[in-house]
């Protein structure tokens, strides 16, 4: 009988990605420990009253990783397989990837286990305020400044940050980001994460030797997903010819229409079995695949932007493609990027690519501190300044070193947090 690989968890394999360029550094135990170890493990029970007169209860959770830069900074997701060492690894990546952005900030992370579509209105309302109740005390513009996540989003954080001026008894505006403009938000916030992810695509075809436009997967189209097929269809560089949601995906050789796609999902609840007149693809049906299908087509570029784990050893082999751009965190595990590594492929890492989400929601928190208002077009080219100084920082340090883009970009947060916590920063 052979032997049961054990599958690594998430937060092992931020900690082995963080090991390795520990290792490279020459790290002391003690500072390896220090570095992978929260400063707060924060919970609570929240109690709701549905909208039948039942009492449900929703475990909550915030982890505060590291604020030896500044303020923990993190999203809050609502899911109902959450799990605390699944916040605790992602509040360890939200500091190094504030660090390697240059950030003021430190690494935080939050949820609640809970399905929020099956909740009404008032339900996720009341669910939102109660989380700020249990831990108003623990966040705060100089503190920890919470954000969107997974199923969480700009009436959330509005509701997150009326609760909490309403318990300071005063305007808070920086105390949550993310939130809607109207509500001191800050344009672009909405596609931010894609949009980072895209100024890194374009900068890494250099890798691509090609004469014609070059061919896209992505994998998962929510936010992130539908908004960068959006951007690299607009680019006439690229075309998508394959998306996929939950359920399955689809594929069009001649290309694929964001708009269209997305209107369906919101009809239909998916994207298999779509067809779509008038778009790019009206003189087809689509071919449906699956999602492991898809990660397996002969492409130049894919962009996992679903789940965790979606990148394994079991798949890693079988991809063709030049250049992956990890969307989603934690998208490529720790077995399989060794694997992908030693085929050549080009792995632009999640630490980088999905930073133009935490990036913007740095621009709207220095907004807010100093009452400012900066125009879309503003907010787009600081961002691509500080994609690209990220990227040639991670590139640069890569080459110095021989080691993969992730283990640099590691290196370069790792040096940059001991060096705050030296200097008592």
């Amino acid at each position: 009988m052979g032997v049961i690989m054990k599958k690594r968890t998430f937060y092992e394999n931020v900690y082995e990605h963080f090991n390795v360029a520990a290792n490279v550094l020459k790290l002391s135990d003690t500072e390896k420990e220090i570095l992978s170890t929260p400063d707060k493990i924060l919970s609570a029970n929240l109690k709701l009253k549905m909208d039948d007169n039942l009492i449900r209860i929703f475990p909550a959770y915030r982890v505060q990783h590291n604020n030896s830069r500044g303020p923990y900074k993190g999203g809050i997701r609502y899911y109902p397989e959450l799990s605390l060492t699944e916040i605790k690894s992602l509040a360890m990546l939200m500091s190094f990837k504030c660090a390697l952005l240059e950030l003021p900030f430190g690494g935080g992370k939050g949820g609640i286990e809970v399905n929020p579509k099956v909740l009404s209105r008032r339900e996720l309302e009341e669910l939102s305020r109660a989380y700020i109740r249990a831990f108003h005390c623990d966040i705060g513009p100089d503190r920890d400044i919470p954000a969107p996540d997974v199923y969480t989003n700009e009436t959330i954080m509005d509701w997150m940050e009326n609760e909490y001026s309403k318990i300071a008894g005063r305007e808070t505006p920086a105390a949550i980001t993310g939130k809607s403009v109207q509500n001191n938000g800050i344009p672009g916030r909405v596609d931010a994460t894609a949009r980072g992810a895209y100024y890194i695509i374009r900068r890494l075809i250099n890798h691509i030797d090609s004469d014609g436009r070059l061919r896209v997967a992505i994998q998962g189209f929510g936010n992130a997903g539908y908004n960068i097929a959006k951007l690299l269809e607009n680019d006439k560089k690229f075309i998508v010819v394959s998306v996929s949601d939950s359920k399955g995906a689809i594929y069009s050789e001649n290309g694929l229409n964001a708009d269209s796609i997305m209107q369906h999902k919101k009809v239909e609840g998916l994207i298999a079995g779509m067809y779509c007149p008038g778009s790019v693809c009206q003189r087809e049906e689509h071919m449906h695949i699956t999602n492991d299908e898809l990660l397996r087509l002969d492409v130049d570029i894919i962009i996992p932007a679903a789940m965790e784990g979606q990148i394994n050893r079991d798949n890693a082999s079988k991809i063709k493609a030049k250049i992956i751009a990890e969307v989603a965190n934690g998208a490529i595990t720790y077995e399989a990027e060794k694997i992908i590594n030693n085929k050549g492929i080009v792995v632009a890492p999640d630490i980088l690519t999905n930073a133009g989400g935490v990036t913007v929601s740095y621009f709207e928190w220095y907004q807010n501190m100093n009452d400012e208002r900066w125009n879309r077009e503003e907010v787009y080219r600081k961002l691509e300044e500080k994609m690209n100084s990220a990227l040639d920082e991670v590139e640069y340090v890569s080459e110095e070193y021989n080691v993969s883009m992730r283990t640099a970009a590691y290196i370069i947060a790792t040096r940059r947090i001991l060096a705050s916590m030296d200097s008592g920063d």
